[in-house]
């Protein structure tokens, strides 16, 4: 399971690290490495507590919590379908792991934003929750949080609206949880555009005075820029008209918000002179399977023949964030150039007696695809998976839940054992199902066919280079001071096609020494050092594994270090666990 960080605090007496394991928190000697007994009940509390009434579902946390007084403040990281929870946000005290507050980002009666979604979905609609992390504001006391999209993902005709708190930057008090403002990037979010990172607290120049800022990319390859103290954009933003869904049931919004400015840093559509010519076989096929596809833009649905989201689900920005410089203003961000196909189809209705490949189809081909070959690392692949693990294990794995993956229980040991045999065996076996035949708040009529990137018949991407890049913004004026192409694909430089860029996983540092340090690039395994004025590349190694991490800089005894973790995973070559560390010169 991801883990993106722990979380430290001190008294000046005491200290403490907090890590989440599955759906357990724990508060830890930071000195001993043993449980804090007093914190919770022997050193841990149960993440799925405090939530909702109902069965409990798993929960837990992707990136760290942060520290404001005596308090942790937590979100979570949620299942992509139905059933799972909502994505409160929670506030702990730190030495006894009492809930101090909570915010529910999926509104109930009377609070605000209870109108934005049908009647009484907070007790079946879940996520909409903070998995990318967040910004303390410490003197200000105010807390930012970036939300996700509520689950489904894809589909929405069970919440029927613009869906408040998901997909929003929201101020909140960080000794209360009250709410001080918002701002909605998506409305009624079908797309699975996240607030990919945490927040960027900055100050910028605005008529000649300096301004408190919090600037916030997105998946979509845009930089939002507000006041801290009143959610006041600081760049123009406009409200456009998209097409409606022409998918049953689904409701979209008819307009959607873009900033004016910066420009965007991804591109933001994907047409025909766009598609690859690494090769001409290559530019055939796809622009063969180009041609049967929508693809227009920002905020068009999804479609029974698929359309193309571009930016990718992967961004754009992604979850490494941005850095900012306070000396000059300027934001620097790398992101992914990839298109990926949101296919709908009708999910099997509900029944009394199903077989195995319909219950697969249902409850499992939104992940793991309708060929089963997922979309890894995120989503594995199926196919062979009786290779990797023993059908117990797998059962109990669906049993529990783990992760992004959702229980399976309610399906019972019939239902489970049909999907495996369906999975391992090609079986469809019928069983009766415990399911109702009636009409249910969760059940979804259309499921996406699985997370798939546009490739070449190679596996390259479908669209020309480049496939990642590095940006920075400056974000006194909104104009770009550069932009470079970022890593590489070695078989491909070897072959002469260099600069084309490749996906990216993880940020970059910006030091006053006037440098940029960077891994997060996933087939070069390179960590990068730029000049953070022209992005000129000043030096680079390769790493054991890709460095699909933010590095982090320090100083002992006046010589700076820069350290990053190389654990690689998003890419098919195996993953590492190493932390490297680098001495700059005296």
């Amino acid at each position: 399971m991801r883990n993106r960080g722990i979380t430290y605090w001190s008294d000046g007496k005491t200290e403490r690290i907090f890590v989440a394991v599955r759906e357990f928190l724990y508060s830890l000697d930071a000195k001993t490495g043993k449980p804090d007994t007093a914190f919770g009940i022997e050193g841990r509390i149960d993440l799925r507590d405090n939530l909702r009434p109902g069965e409990k579902e798993m929960v837990s946390l992707t990136t760290p919590g942060i520290i404001y007084k005596d308090l942790l403040i937590i979100g979570s990281i949620t299942h992509e379908t139905l059933p799972t929870v909502p994505g409160d946000i929670r506030a702990y005290e730190v030495r006894t792991g009492k809930l101090r507050w909570s915010f529910h980002t999926i509104p109930r009666p009377g609070e605000f934003g209870y109108d934005t979604w049908p009647e009484d979905a907070w007790a079946y609609i879940g996520s909409a929750n903070n998995w990318a992390g967040m910004a303390l504001d410490e003197k200000r006391g105010l807390v930012f949080v970036p939300t996700g999209s509520p689950a489904y993902d894809f589909y929405g005709a069970n919440r029927t609206g613009d869906n408040l708190f998901a997909n929003c930057l929201i101020a909140l008090r960080a000794d209360t949880g009250k709410r001080v403002w918002h701002f909605q990037a998506v409305k009624h979010d079908i797309w699975d555009r996240d607030f990919p990172s945490q927040p960027s607290l900055v100050t910028v120049t605005r008529n000649g005075r300096r301004v408190d800022a919090v600037a916030q990319t997105t998946k979509s390859g845009h930089v939002y820029l507000f006041e801290r103290e009143t959610g006041k954009p600081l760049f123009p933003i406009e409200y456009r008209k998209y097409p409606a869904s022409d998918i049953p049931g689904e409701v979209t919004a008819a307009t959607q918000p873009l900033p004016l400015k910066p420009e965007p840093f991804a591109r933001q559509q994907l047409t025909a002179d766009m598609l690859t010519r690494r090769t001409p076989e290559a530019h055939k096929a796809v622009l063969e399977r180009f041609l049967k596809l929508r693809s227009d833009g920002q905020f068009i649905p999804g479609s029974k023949e698929g359309t193309v989201i571009f930016p990718g689900y992967d961004g754009g920005a992604e979850w490494g964030g941005a850095s900012v410089d306070p000396e000059t203003g300027l934001l620097y961000v790398n992101s992914n150039e990839m298109a990926w196909i949101l296919t709908l189809r009708e999910a099997p209705p509900p029944s009394k007696r199903v077989n195995g490949k319909q219950l697969y189809l249902k409850e499992c081909a939104s992940c793991h695809g309708v060929d089963l070959k997922g979309a890894p690392p995120e989503f594995s692949s199926l196919l062979g998976v009786a290779d990797r693990h023993t059908e117990s294990e797998l059962i109990v794995l669906m049993f529990q839940g783990s992760a992004r993956m959702p229980s399976y229980s309610r399906l019972g040991y019939d239902g489970i054992k049909s999907i495996l045999d369906y999975v391992i065996k090609g079986e469809e076996k019928i069983v009766a199902s415990k399911e109702s035949s009636a009409p249910s708040a969760i059940e979804m009529k259309y499921l996406s066919d699985g997370y798939k990137k546009f490739l070449d018949p190679d596996g390259y991407p479908a669209v020309a280079p480049p496939w990642g890049t590095l940006s920075a913004i400056n974000l006194n004026t909104g104009e770009y001071a550069w932009k470079i192409p970022f890593g590489e694909y070695p078989e491909l430089s070897a072959k002469g096609m260099t600069g084309t860029g490749s996906e990216n996983y993880g940020g970059p540092v910006v030091t006053a020494g006037g440098v940029i340090f960077i891994g997060a690039t996933c087939y070069d395994k390179k960590f990068r050092v730029f000049d953070k004025a022209n992005g000129k590349l000043l030096w680079e190694t390769v790493l054991p594994a890709a460095g699909n991490a933010t590095p982090t800089t320090y100083e002992v005894d006046g010589r700076q270090f820069v350290v990053i973790a190389a654990g690689g995973g998003k890419s098919k070559d195996p993953s590492g666990g190493s932390y490297v560390a680098f001495a700059l010169p005296k």
